[in-house]
């Protein structure tokens, strides 16, 4: 039986990105048809693959994205491409970073990176349809920037990567969304429906997990989790925030009523 955690490692590390995907793709198969070992913890050293494009740069020097015109459309996809591309090793990394956990938590990231995985691809064909493709334009490393700060910390990833970073995307895409119906892409906006549907999802999985290793470690989950934007000096929820997402994502009444005071 192949080692799962070796499989992660060589989906993360991936370069190409049709290799990448047919990689994520094949050990998610593996997975769901018992072929692979979860208890096989040998240390790997991991390493994030991404091709040669697009070009990383500081977020504030990314350019404004207007849907208004063709190129602004092909660049807002761009970056929610650049978006999903960044989920599928996050995804993948959640998984291989953190032995010794269930096997539900495995079986639960190793299908966040196959949805991924399919998210990235429909988004780009979207981007393709505009006549440019993933790696044309600048992107940031936000995303990844994060999950670097919390290597050792599984109770840390879960609380600031899918609860904090992914959450505040289920903010961000129903404005997104409308500007894309303003300039008349009917179709992009209606692939982010199916979009924010699966991160409702994920975001939810990043809180039961969160919540179970808080539980783990006999803590109170939303006090820790302000303790950690704090200490992290995380960036605020999008305003307004999506509450009815969040709410089904687990997030309390409370803790968002809490979270907006502080925005």
């Amino acid at each position: 039986m192949d080692s799962l955690f070796a499989r992660l490692a060589a989906a993360l590390a991936a370069t190409d990105i049709e290799n990448k995907l047919a990689l994520t793709r094949g050990l998610a198969e593996d997975w769901q048809q018992g072929r692979l070992d979860c208890y096989d913890t040998l240390p790997l050293e991991l390493v994030c693959g991404r091709p040669d494009k697009p070009e990383l740069i500081p977020p504030k020097q990314v350019p404004q994205r207007s849907p208004a015109t063709v190129e602004g459309r092909a660049r807002l996809l761009h970056a929610i491409v650049h978006i999903e591309f960044t989920a599928i090793n996050l995804a993948l990394d959640h998984a291989a970073r953190f032995p010794g956990l269930p096997q539900a938590y495995y079986a639960d990231w190793i299908g966040v990176a196959a949805e991924e995985a399919y998210h990235f691809t429909i988004l780009r064909e979207r981007l393709n349809s505009l006549g440019h493709d993933y790696g044309d334009f600048p992107a940031h490393a936000g995303l990844w920037e994060m999950a670097m700060k919390t290597t050792n910390d599984p109770l840390a990833r879960m609380a600031l990567v899918p609860r904090l970073l992914e959450a505040r995307g289920l903010d961000a895409t129903p404005p997104i969304q409308r500007r894309l119906e303003q300039a008349g892409d009917m179709a992009s906006a209606r692939v982010l429906d199916i979009i924010l549907h699966d991160e409702i999802g994920h975001v939810g999985l990043g809180d039961r997990w969160f919540r179970y290793l808080c539980s783990e470690r006999g803590r109170e989950p939303e006090s820790t989790y302000r303790d950690l934007l704090s200490r992290f000096k995380a960036p605020r929820p999008i305003t307004p925030m999506n509450e009815a997402a969040r709410l089904q994502a687990g997030f309390s009444a409370a803790e968002l009523a809490a979270l907006a005071e502080k925005v």
